[in-house]
């Protein structure tokens, strides 16, 4: 299984983001929050940014618009995973090439339909 952290985690259980939190859970991943407003969602702990992570990340499940998302690349980049899921309405394809020469994989897919399709 794998570490993913979800940046722009939210407590609020209507919102994508918490749904994937709850879904990773339940597949099996170790599941990481990310989000600057919050200390603890789903009884995990919630980091302010990915820079303040320690360990390896394997996955990066994005739920930030790309008007948000300058400063999120480049911790990204600088954390190294294996690939980021760029959700629906996160989808930017100026930082594509800036992650791929990073040697990251990007995907534009929904996390919950992923998983919910053995497709993660």
């Amino acid at each position: 299984m794998e570490t993913v952290a979800v940046i722009g985690a939210s407590p609020n259980q209507d919102r994508y983001a918490n749904k994937a939190i709850r879904l990773l859970v339940d597949h099996g991943h170790t599941v990481i929050p990310v989000a600057p407003r919050y200390e603890t969602i789903e009884g995990r702990k919630v980091y302010p940014s990915l820079a303040q992570i320690s360990g390896k990340i394997d996955t990066v499940t994005l739920y930030v618009g790309p008007a948000r998302q300058d400063g999120i690349i480049q911790e990204i980049i600088q954390t190294a995973p294996r690939r980021v899921i760029f959700n629906p309405d996160t989808e930017n394809p100026t930082a594509y090439d800036k992650l791929k020469a990073a040697g990251i994989e990007v995907i534009e897919a929904c996390t919950l339909v992923l998983l919910k399709t053995n497709q993660y």
